[in-house]
């Protein structure tokens, strides 16, 4: 049996809600279910949980459970939804940013380069606008502006022109042809870490995944009652930095605002400086949780 999703830094992120049993709390990302789980574990009968997510192949794990609402919909809509589902504000809030190992693993999404799939990497499969879009229609200048903002690559311009060469002779459907477009700039002894990149910054353009996290950032201040808990799980340096600079400064670029006399003016305060990331048994039990960072605040 195929596990949709193992989640990352479990008890860590749950304990970073210090929960009320009583209270509502809000999980951005629903994927398998895991994180929801355990929240639900530590409500009484008048919890609440409302749970988002976007892929309507993740509303197939929807618990059994009458305290849960799962919205399908985009985290970047959190405060209309919670208005709608009469909670405007909440007791905390988890957002697991990463990439649910069931998409990584499907042969169809095209989220991997492990499979000659179609070129989708779509979370909302409802959606017109794929990466077979962004490979055939961008032009060369901004295909490398992606790679180099989203995947952080330094020769962003020269994958951008081999795209660019290879689609002139023939539309760019498939992860393979991807693969092959780009094979003269792929490492041979570092293959999977330049791909994963590639694949990176696609998958963040075709989902809007940065503006997405920007807005919902935005509404946690309104949202979250005083002392709520916002809870946080990064994967990559982009999300990390925005994460970190809207917890510590209420903005996502410069200093934090000051008043008249000089006081700093957040509606968060970071509870951790330093940022928690699995331990060395998680690790060996999920490789791919290696690279997840997990920061915490507190409504003020």
């Amino acid at each position: 049996m195929e596990v949709y999703h193992t989640s990352v830094l479990l008890k860590e992120s749950i304990d970073g809600l210090n929960i009320n049993p009583s209270g509502i709390y809000v999980d951005c990302t629903f994927g398998g279910g895991g994180h929801s789980k355990e929240i639900l574990s530590r409500l009484n009968n008048n919890g609440r949980l409302i749970a988002f997510d976007q892929d309507a192949e993740a509303l197939k794990n929807k618990l059994d459970d009458t305290r849960l609402t799962l919205v399908h919909g985009n985290f970047k809509f959190l405060r209309n939804y919670l208005r709608f589902e009469d909670a405007p504000q909440v007791d905390g809030i988890l957002a697991d940013l990463g990439v649910s190992g069931h998409h990584f693993d499907s042969e169809t999404r095209g989220f991997s380069f492990r499979f000659d799939s179609p070129l989708d990497m779509r979370m909302n499969q409802d959606a017109d606008f794929s990466a077979q879009n962004i490979v055939n229609e961008y032009s060369v200048n901004r295909l490398a502006s992606i790679f180099r903002m989203y995947g952080e690559l330094d020769n962003a311009g020269r994958i951008a022109w081999l795209i660019d060469s290879y689609r002139e002779k023939q539309k760019i459907t498939t992860v393979g042809q991807l693969k092959e477009a780009i094979a003269q700039v792929t490492p041979q002894k570092a293959a999977a870490k330049f791909l994963a990149k590639v694949f990176q910054a696609l998958r963040i353009e075709v989902n809007h995944e940065m503006d997405a996290l920007r807005e919902m950032l935005e509404q946690t201040a309104d949202v979250v009652k005083k002392g709520g808990k916002l809870v946080i799980i990064t994967y990559h340096s982009l999300e990390d930095r925005l994460v970190k600079n809207y917890m510590k400064n209420g903005k996502f670029d410069g200093q934090a605002e000051k008043d008249l006399f000089g006081n700093v003016n957040v509606p968060f305060k970071m509870e951790n400086r330093k940022v928690i990331v699995p331990d060395i048994q998680e690790l060996d039990e999920n490789s791919r949780s290696r690279s997840a960072k997990l920061r915490i605040a507190e409504k003020i």
